[in-house]
């Protein structure tokens, strides 16, 4: 598995410190940007991290900003794109369990810094549980296709 990384100048730090605890246990991470505190423009970040996520179900995306809204909504405008914000392990969990996530966005200003490593671990952790939740990702994916015309 590889995990695509970003997030904007209010996210950077926090970046830093989740590619390096992601190194530590092993996880090739790939590293878009933002790679400093100066400004930018988060949907830059996000269409990075999303088109490199859509092109493999291998790939999982890490997306960090400040509320972690601005990414979710910039992320999930690309196709195959399943962005969930997530602010506690049960939500990481909920997310590829139930909707089969394949970006996890985090809002480092309404998080403890120390609950990070669980809810990253937590989201890389979870598998997707098919049954009934199958049936309701795929009419996510119907309207999805309605609307994302290639």
């Amino acid at each position: 598995m590889r995990i695509f990384i970003g997030s904007d100048h209010r996210g950077f730090k926090l970046k830093s410190k989740i590619t390096g605890l992601l190194r530590k246990q092993g996880y090739t991470v790939v590293d878009v940007g933002n790679h400093s505190e100066e400004s930018c423009d988060y949907p830059v970040i996000s269409e990075k991290v999303g088109r490199e996520v859509a092109k493999s179900k291998d790939n999982r995306g890490i997306l960090v900003c400040m509320t972690g809204i601005g990414h979710t909504i910039a992320a999930n405008k690309i196709q195959g794109v399943y962005a969930a914000l997530c602010y506690n392990e049960e939500a990481a969990a909920l997310s590829r369990q139930h909707n089969n996530a394949n970006v996890l966005v985090l809002g480092a200003k309404f998080v403890p810094v120390k609950d990070f490593p669980k809810i990253i671990k937590t989201w890389l952790a979870a598998e997707f549980e098919g049954g009934r939740h199958l049936r309701r990702v795929k009419q996510i994916k119907a309207i999805e296709k309605k609307f994302f015309k290639k």
